[in-house]
């Protein structure tokens, strides 16, 4: 199968519903919420992300942040301030589990507390919104996949720009071949912040700077590179072969533990190539996503999109006959060798598809909590972007180059259909 053909199913199968339920296609009950009821959610990590997520689920309609739990006991006098009430709070999640009246969790702990929460909530019989990335490890993944596989409950990753329109109509352009063949896709994540928190406590240290410690975080390509990791995984149809990388701790040496800017490339079995990068002492790129095709290229952000078309030549890689109606609205011209500096075609978006993507993301899970569907960013998207993380680290802490062969058959494609 081409490349080609390979990312217009992929598009076909990822942007649309499942029909009917996957919980009743595997022969499990099927827990669904009428629409006109209260979806009650229990947070497991009010942290800064878990109070993020909170913020957009209370914009649902219908939503109720039923319990809270942390084991730092401010974050939940910080969460109830979101609710405003007086909403209980645990400093054992699996108390909370047993005695609060939910619906579904969310959860958003430390990276190495995924698995576990993820799946005592899973088994408890409620839905899960689990943040990103999916798990810490490679065997962390695949439990929280056996789990969902048991239970046959919803389960959502955090990975919120597969809901964001402008991401959409990009891939759907993209897999249309308006930019031609994809070969390559570049993602830059780049910020000037230590990444460190005040302490009000030095003995608190690791509990409030955990992501700083190999022991509990995947540092930047978990936390930001898994969501560029998503997108290249999303366009090219497949998932990475082998990672190689590099990295060091060259802004802040100040005791921590992972890096503070990382490089990855990782290549895929059909041809294509994604590289990452991400710095926490220069923020001159931002975030960005640029997929380079043979007739030109995407560049996303987290705001909005634009194309720019390549100037057709006989020479050139896709020449005068590659994608019909290019060569006439080619947007992309340079002096010699000087980069591109003009302006692109702009992804065109309603004013209700301008919001953040994190809303979207939140209202699609509750969505799928009331009727049992299966959530386009489901268990398999998430573990196929937390197992390249994994294996990339491991890749940038060797300097070898990381082969997947051991993690899954090589090329393994996640439609939002299946584990």
């Amino acid at each position: 199968m081409s490349l080609q053909v390979n990312r217009r199913e992929f598009l076909k199968t990822s942007t649309v519903a499942a029909a009917g339920t996957w919980a009743l296609a595997q022969g499990l009950p099927r827990r669904a919420i009428a629409a006109s009821d209260r979806v009650r959610i229990g947070v497991i990590g009010a942290g800064s992300r878990g109070k993020f997520m909170m913020r957009h689920f209370l914009r649902v309609p219908g939503v109720e942040i039923a319990a809270l739990c942390d084991v730092y006991p401010p974050r939940l006098d910080e969460g109830r301030r979101l609710t405003q009430t007086d909403t209980p709070g645990f400093s054992d999640y699996r108390e909370m589990l047993d005695r609060a009246e939910l619906d579904a969790v969310l959860v958003a702990t430390p990276l190495y507390l995924h698995a576990e929460h993820m799946i005592s909530s899973l088994d408890a019989g409620l839905a899960v919104y689990g943040e990103k990335a999916l798990a810490h490890t490679v065997e962390q993944c695949d439990d929280v996949v056996a789990a969902v596989r048991r239970t046959g409950r919803v389960f959502q990753t955090g990975h919120q720009y597969r809901y964001a329109p402008w991401y959409t109509k990009a891939m759907q352009r993209i897999a249309a071949g308006e930019i031609g063949r994809v070969t390559h896709v570049y993602g830059y994540w780049h910020r000037n912040y230590n990444w460190r928190r005040p302490l009000p406590d030095p003995s608190l240290e690791r509990q409030i700077n955990w992501r700083l410690y190999r022991e509990y975080s995947g540092g930047l390509l978990a936390e930001l590179g898994s969501h560029h990791i998503d997108v290249a995984n999303w366009i090219f149809g497949e998932t990475p072969e082998s990672v190689i990388g590099s990295g060091g701790i060259d802004f802040y040496p100040d005791g921590r533990e992972v890096y503070d800017n990382v490089q990855a490339v990782f290549d895929y079995p059909s041809g294509g190539t994604m590289f990452f990068s991400s710095l926490i002492g220069n923020h001159k790129t931002g975030f960005q996503l640029v997929v380079y095709g043979t007739g030109g290229t995407v560049e996303l952000t987290l705001e909005d999109g634009f194309f720019f078309y390549e100037p057709s030549r006989p020479n050139s890689a896709v020449p005068d006959t590659r994608v019909e109606g290019i060569r006439s609205r080619s947007t992309l011209s340079t002096r010699g060798d000087m980069p591109y500096r003009g302006p692109g075609t702009t992804i065109e978006l309603a004013d209700d598809e301008q919001g953040d993507p994190s809303f979207y993301s939140a209202s699609s899970f509750v969505d799928c909590v009331r009727t049992g569907d299966r959530p386009l960013a489901d268990v398999a998207v998430g573990r196929d972007s937390a197992v390249p993380v994994a294996l990339g680290n491991r890749a940038i802490r060797s300097g070898d180059r990381v082969e997947f062969s051991t993690a899954w058959p090589a090329g393994a494609v996640s439609t939002g259909q299946g584990a």
